[in-house]
C-alpha cells in the first residue's frame, strides 16, 4: 500500500491537524512543550506541516516523537480515509 517514511501527507496537509481528543493529562505531559500549540489543542504546525514532521514530504519522513504521538496520529494508517484526504490534499497519487 503505502509507506508512512516516504509520504508525511497526514502530517503536513493542514494546520486544523493533528487535534488533541482521546489522550488524558499523563499522554499529553509526554509530549514536548515545543511541539504543542499554543492554545494546547493539539501539535504545534509551521504553516501545514506539523512541527515534529522531520525530512521532505513526500521523499523521506520521520515523526521525532513516534513513541509519543497523539492518538489522532496512533489511528491514522496506510490507505485510511484520512492518508488518503491527505494524499489527495497534496497531489499524492491514492492508488
Amino acid at each position: 500500500m503505502f509507506d508512512c517514511q516516504s509520504c508525511g501527507a497526514c502530517c503536513s496537509y493542514s494546520a486544523e491537524w493533528p487535534r488533541f481528543s482521546t489522550e488524558d493529562d499523563a499522554q499529553l505531559d509526554r509530549i514536548p512543550e515545543k511541539y504543542v500549540a499554543a492554545d494546547l489543542s493539539g501539535m504545534r504546525c509551521d504553516g501545514v506541516r506539523c512541527s515534529a514532521l522531520s525530512g521532505e514530504v513526500g521523499k523521506s519522513t520521520a515523526c521525532t516523537i513516534y513513541d509519543l504521538r497523539p492518538d489522532v496520529c496512533r489511528a491514522c494508517m496506510p490507505g485510511d480515509d484520512e492518508c488518503l484526504m491527505a494524499r489527495r490534499a497534496l497531489g499524492f497519487s491514492t492508488s
